[in-house]
């Protein structure tokens, strides 16, 4: 599919979802609009819809960067225990810092996150059955692992409560004044864009890359360094958005190949396509209430992820 074809549909998605929703607002009302009507424009319709885009491009970027420098197609921040360590960083900033501002829960999760992909990354190293899918099977038991001790933790400090908001991926609190955080992804899109070319040939191996004259770990570390902030923002504003990082890169390498630079673009438009349509389909479903953007993303997801496994022996992976 052409990029301009991904762009006109995000166009058309976007005006779509602005217009979608509980409180009546239809196009014929831009030209006069209600005190109310234009407070839910400019308060709710507006920020979800930056934040929809923001999160679709950023969580699809994330699973680009990392199935690049893991050399493995079904490797995400999901399947990778990433998201699971920046939300046991939350809880230990609600622990730690209790009322304390966002940033400073973003800075810990960051932390955490960071820490639980290097470790990850680590684990790959020292795996010598190197099959596709056994990778990301393993970095679903490391995550586990982790969302067993958060759970535990927030379970013995009456947490569980707090800590479920960043179980799962809900739109529907987003409001201005609390989405401005994802912001903070933009300048790491654009970051990743310019390491885009460093990020593929490191995917080619350590010693290839040091062969080449690239400093490999530092490029490495850049990488998961934007994949661990994205993350964190993404997941302390809207939540969890699972695989969406590991279908939208994979369904863009199925068309365009894998040249990280090239695909870039492709993957990060499809990605705000993606969620974009799926949070319009959990609005229309059981209108005037609305089925959280986790458990649609989570169903589509997952059936597009069991598709790519029954025919992975149809493609290279």
């Amino acid at each position: 599919m052409k990029l301009r074809y991904l762009l006109l549909l995000l166009v058309i998605l976007s005006l779509c979802s602005v217009f979608i929703g509980a409180a009546d607002l239809s196009p014929l009302d831009l030209l006069q609009l209600s005190g109310i009507q234009s407070q839910t424009l400019l308060l709710s319709r507006i920020p979800r819809l930056i934040s929809i885009i923001i999160a679709g491009i950023s969580m699809s970027v994330c699973g680009l960067i990392m199935q690049q420098l893991s050399r493995n197609k079904f490797v995400s921040p999901t399947t990778a225990g990433t998201m699971d360590a920046a939300r046991l960083g939350i809880l230990v900033a609600i622990m730690l810092f209790g009322t304390a501002a966002p940033i400073v829960k973003m800075a810990v999760a960051f932390v955490f996150a960071l820490a639980g992909t290097l470790i990850f990354m680590k684990l790959l190293d020292r795996i010598q059955f190197k099959d596709p899918v056994f990778i990301p099977l393993v970095g679903l038991m490391f995550g586990s692992i982790i969302s067993s001790v958060t759970t535990f933790f927030a379970y013995k400090l009456d947490l569980i409560q707090s800590m479920s908001s960043w179980l799962q991926g809900d739109f529907s609190l987003v409001m201005a004044g609390r989405y401005e955080m994802l912001y903070i992804s933009v300048p790491l899109v654009a970051l990743a864009y310019m390491f885009a070319n460093r990020f593929t040939i490191a995917g080619l191996g350590e010693e290839f890359a040091v062969n080449l004259g690239l400093n490999y770990k530092v490029v490495v570390n850049i990488g998961l360094g934007i994949v661990a902030l994205s993350s964190s923002a993404v997941i302390l504003t809207v939540g969890t958005i699972p695989f969406l990082g590991l279908v939208v890169p994979n369904i863009v390498s199925m068309y365009m190949g894998d040249n990280l630079k090239k695909n870039l673009a492709h993957t990060a438009v499809l990605g705000s396509v993606f969620v974009l349509a799926c949070d319009i389909t959990g609005r229309v479903v059981i209108y005037p209430y609305e089925i959280p953007i986790g458990l649609t993303v989570g169903v589509i997801g997952s059936s597009m992820f069991l598709y790519m496994l029954l025919r992975r022996k149809s493609y290279e992976l």
